[in-house]
């Protein structure tokens, strides 16, 4: 399966024009159904009702893109079992994440049905041979997998807690990941990585502070388990094992340094990780004086450093990458130090 550089830009503009069009379309059925994000709980910044269903539009515009292309293409049963493969998961994290938007589900249900998903993906993923950096050892590479979906899935959605925050960081993480599935040929990867950049781009036009819409669950978790899935499978163009290994890792530094600085934060205060707070990145940096739309774009720009160093490490040579490498390294710890520093509201 092989696609021209202009059938990949039309699979990102017209996912945009599909999911910026539908997305107005969703906030209206949110209003009329009621279905809010209420700021009853503590933990929550802004202060009147925004309507969820943002994601809804997001996963509709993701998959109905998807397979309309897989239906133009006439892909063949091969690949459309591989792209199965990442989007049947990501769409059965999302629907429960709709459950919960409208029901507030308990964390037990969700922590389940992501491991389920981490298993179900680890299977596909060695079954298929397509794991992005095998270890050589089936069973390592499928403990890594499950704990690498179920980490990023909860990864994302914790980040969800600014307007803009996490649709801007996926489509920075996304765009990185078309560019490492063109450059070295992973035409699925690079499809899937253009109409998740392309909705997430099309959603913030509605989400971009001051927010008109939430994503909410379903569109956390189900962009939590595409891209990691995405990024799982990515095999980048690296000269060494552990450059090639940190290129996923790079690719989500920031939600991952969200999520760090959160849970560590409250194991020391004797608090639930999965209690909600004001100890993210987006409330430090509020705290610290930025305002909401400069929070979000320091973040996506702490994204794009992490994303740029990423593609660097495929095109130069083996000392430079791990010179790359390192020197991310530093950063993301030196950034773990100071926003931990920073007081806990």
């Amino acid at each position: 399966m092989s696609i021209t550089h202009f059938q990949y830009f039309l699979l990102f503009v017209v996912t945009f024009a599909f999911v910026g069009f539908l997305t107005p379309v969703m906030r209206r059925i949110a209003i009329d159904k009621k279905i809010y994000d209420v700021p009853t709980a503590a933990h929550k910044t802004h202060k009147e009702p925004v309507p969820y269903l943002g994601g809804l539009a997001i996963i509709i515009g993701v998959v109905a893109v998807s397979y309309a292309t897989a239906f133009y293409r006439s892909f063949d049963g091969h690949t459309l079992l591989l792209q199965t493969s990442v989007l049947a998961p990501a769409l059965v994290l999302g629907l429960i994440g709709l459950w919960d938007d409208m029901s507030n589900l308990s964390p037990a249900p969700r922590f389940a049905i992501q491991t389920l998903a981490g298993i179900f993906t680890a299977w596909i993923l060695i079954a298929e041979n397509t794991v992005g950096n095998p270890t050589g050892h089936k069973w390592l590479d499928a403990i890594i997998t499950i704990i690498w979906v179920v980490g990023i899935c909860n990864s994302i959605n914790f980040f969800d807690n600014l307007d803009g925050g996490a649709a801007g960081t996926v489509a920075v993480t996304s765009s990185a990941l078309f560019v490492l599935g063109f450059s070295g040929h992973q035409y699925l990867i690079a499809a899937l990585s253009a109409v998740t950049a392309g909705a997430t781009i099309g959603f913030l036009l509605w989400n971009k502070s001051p927010a008109r819409i939430y994503m909410g669950d379903a569109g956390a978790l189900f962009l939590g388990v595409l891209i990691a899935t995405l990024t799982i499978r990515l095999k980048p163009d690296a000269e060494t094992q552990w450059t090639s290994l940190a290129t996923p890792v790079l690719l989500l530094a920031v939600p991952i340094l969200d999520t760090s600085v959160a849970v560590i934060s409250r194991l020391k205060r004797g608090i639930s990780p999965f209690q909600g707070g004001h100890d993210h990145l987006s409330h430090r940096l509020i705290r610290a004086g930025l305002s909401r739309r400069m929070a979000a774009i320091t973040l996506w720009s702490l994204s794009a450093y992490f994303a740029a160093s990423s593609i660097a490490i495929t095109m130069t040579s083996k000392n430079v990458e791990q010179v790359i490498v390192g020197f991310a390294s530093v950063v993301w710890v030196v950034l773990f130090i100071k926003f931990f520093q920073t007081a806990d509201a």
